[in-house]
């Protein structure tokens, strides 16, 4: 048993005021195919899109583009939505057990849960339509424009696809209504015709098929706040090297004659990721946060302080997703004290070590670094709010 999409892509995007197939505009990053294409990701065989000739090119393109894991394929497509649909029907070998599920590509925001429910449904109906009920109150009026009839409220819904059937079904009522003359807008309406029970299932309010401008801009607003806000930040610092202090670096105490002069513990590295952060979340710098002028930082251990800076993201919606940083030192050789460094790192912001990198280089004995008259230390980090 196979399970295939038949997409249709026609529209010329008049109402939308494009001046393109509405399918090819970009939305939240992404074109509208694009994104109808990958919402079916993981759920079925294959989708077939069906196209206008002066669409093809671009609509391949697309296709090619989109991450899903099933092969996508164009069918030319016809006079009317329902002759597209046909021609999709008809460019398949069906088995009896087979599903079809027919999409406006328009509808780019389905999302997962209500296809399966329209799965679920064919398996065990041989059909499935979502309907979301009416809200609105709907009259019946005549030519002139007088109302005729109030419709019941509670009976009334309105239908979004994708619509799913057993394809052999669906194929042999689309030729009866061809043959027949019977025009229709969707494909329920042609199984209703030709005597099949049509069973719905939830529809989703955000499954709006993008007609207007307004539909275009609400779809926009809505996924943009779907997406995690992902910042990134750089940090520098410098200390100077000097006798008589220990050398802590990424909340490691190397062995060394030299340490590095500072009010707290002087650790470059840490200093150099949490400007890193803070500065990603737009929330300032080390020196706002704990002033050197300040005597409750003063031998402070660094690691403490990274802890705090997690802490005042956190309370801001922010975690780090992962932070790259570059120790920049004549000597001594760090490579032993890498992997402890960063665990500390991860341990201090709640992270996987996995997402923290450590290096260190030398700059071949030049600058202050290579005369060893002090340490540097960059860091480049990504942060999320959800």
């Amino acid at each position: 048993m196979k399970t295939i999409v038949i997409t249709a892509c026609g529209g010329s995007g008049s109402r939308m005021n494009a001046g393109i197939n509405k399918i090819l505009l970009p939305l939240a990053g992404k074109t509208v195919i694009r994104r109808s294409i990958e919402a079916f990701d993981g759920l079925i065989d294959e989708m077939i899109l069906s196209v206008r000739p002066e669409d093809e090119a671009r609509i391949r393109q697309e296709a090619d583009l989109a991450a899903v894991s099933f092969p996508v394929r164009l069918v030319s497509g016809g006079a009317t939505r329902q002759e597209s649909v046909l021609n999709g029907l008809k460019s398949v070998s069906w088995g009896p057990d087979d599903l079809v599920l027919v999409h406006d590509a328009a509808r780019c925001m389905v999302e997962p849960d209500l296809i399966r429910r329209v799965l679920a449904s064919c398996r065990e109906f041989g059909s499935g339509v979502p309907a979301v009920p009416a809200v609105s109150t709907f009259k019946l009026c005549d030519a002139s424009g007088c109302i005729t009839e109030t419709l019941p409220r509670a009976s009334l819904y309105e239908i979004q696809t994708p619509q799913g059937f057993v394809a052999s079904d669906l194929l042999q009522a689309s030729l009866s209504a061809m043959a027949e003359g019977f025009e229709v807008t969707d494909d329920a309406s042609i199984m209703e015709h030709a005597g099949f029970t049509v069973h719905t299932v939830p529809g989703a309010v955000r499954n709006v098929k993008l007609t207007t401008p307004e539909d275009y801009m609400n779809a926009e607003r809505l996924l943009n706040q779907d997406i995690p806000s992902l910042r990134i930040g750089t940090g520098y610092d410098v200390h100077r090297l000097t006798e008589g202090r220990k050398l802590i670096l990424c909340g490691v105490e190397i062995p060394w004659d030299l340490g590095l002069l500072g009010h707290s513990d002087a650790d470059v590295a840490l200093h150099a990721l949490m400007d890193a952060m803070l500065g990603a979340a737009a929330m300032g710098d080390i020196g706002k946060h704990f002033p050197d002028t300040d005597p409750q930082y003063k031998g402070i251990s660094s690691i403490l302080l990274l802890k705090k800076t997690a802490e005042l993201l956190q309370q801001s919606g922010y975690h780090l997703v992962n932070a790259d940083v570059t120790i920049v030192a004549q000597k001594p050789k760090l490579l032993p004290y890498i992997p402890q460094m960063r665990k500390n790192i991860a341990e201090a912001v709640g992270c996987s070590e996995e997402a923290i990198s450590v290096k260190a280089t030398t700059t071949e004995k030049l600058g202050f670094e290579g005369r060893q008259e002090g340490i540097s230390s960059q860091a480049v980090c990504l942060l999320q709010k959800k």
